[in-house]
């Protein structure tokens, strides 16, 4: 299914006058065992889509909350093949897409191309890298593309005008756009100018745009979700789920839901 898996969730959740939500969680923090039941609350809760985090030693993009919950399962002995073959074992269950969030040393040490045919049978839809360039992603993009993995490019506030029309052009899935400048992790305000350049990415992008990075309240929701598609939410889900906190997850959800406030 892959990218029209991605596809369709988005136009269903954008026809009925709603935004896009999409949680990230890491994968096996609190033990791979929780990770059916972590994937299955979410999709019940009304995620879009769910960004599945891979614990990796050198977490670039990572705020603190992100990098705790990373070392915790690390701890837990999760490893990129692990959450892979935990996925294949929980695919017939799962309707909701999936997309990967990893960097491209596990990718490099697993084989290209092996991983992506063991994502493709474990039903992930979708791979964000953040540390993989444009100039650079020959390296994965045919072996994702043969078996239909959407490949997710990061939109950075701090990229050129031309760079983002190209990042906007090649695309798959959604574009995520960086609503700051650093790591992810729990803000309180975002820049005046964001509104404005979320806008323009709508107009330079064929698929949805949806803000991340620093987005942690139902107020900023709603506030970004009136210059583009939906919210990819990290640190706060992270935090909320480690603390079993399940109704502010409901609640940051049900903040995307415009067709029923």
């Amino acid at each position: 299914m892959g990218k029209v898996k991605i596809d369709q969730a988005f136009h269903d959740v954008l026809e009925r006058g709603d935004k896009a939500f999409v949680p990230y969680i890491m994968a096996g923090d609190g033990g791979l065992d929780k990770l059916d039941e972590q994937l299955a609350f979410l999709e019940e809760a009304g995620a879009t889509v769910i960004e599945l985090g891979i614990a990796f030693s050198d977490p670039v993009a990572d705020g603190p909350t992100i990098q705790e919950s990373g070392l915790r399962a690390l701890a837990n002995g999760v490893s990129l093949r692990a959450v892979l073959d935990k996925l294949k074992e929980g695919k017939e269950e799962r309707n909701i897409p999936i997309v990967l969030m990893t960097y491209i040393n596990p990718i490099h040490a697993y084989g290209v191309d092996n991983f992506a045919k063991s994502c493709a049978e474990a039903g992930v839809d979708g791979l964000i890298i953040p540390d993989l360039p444009l100039e650079e992603e020959g390296i994965v993009v045919p072996a994702l593309m043969e078996n239909d993995i959407a490949l997710i490019r990061l939109a950075a506030l701090t990229s050129t005008e031309e760079r983002l029309a190209e990042i906007a052009k090649r695309t798959e899935g959604f574009l995520y756009a960086v609503t700051v400048t650093g790591t992810t992790g729990v803000r309180s305000s975002f820049k005046d100018y964001l509104g404005t350049h979320l806008e323009t990415l709508r107009g330079k992008s064929n698929v949805p745009v949806l803000a991340g990075f620093g987005v942690s309240s139902p107020e900023h929701v709603r506030s970004l979700t009136e210059h583009c598609d939906g919210v990819v939410v990290g640190s706060k889900i992270v935090d909320s789920l480690y603390k079993n906190d399940r109704a502010a997850i409901r609640e940051l959800i049900g903040s995307a839901r415009l067709s029923k406030q």
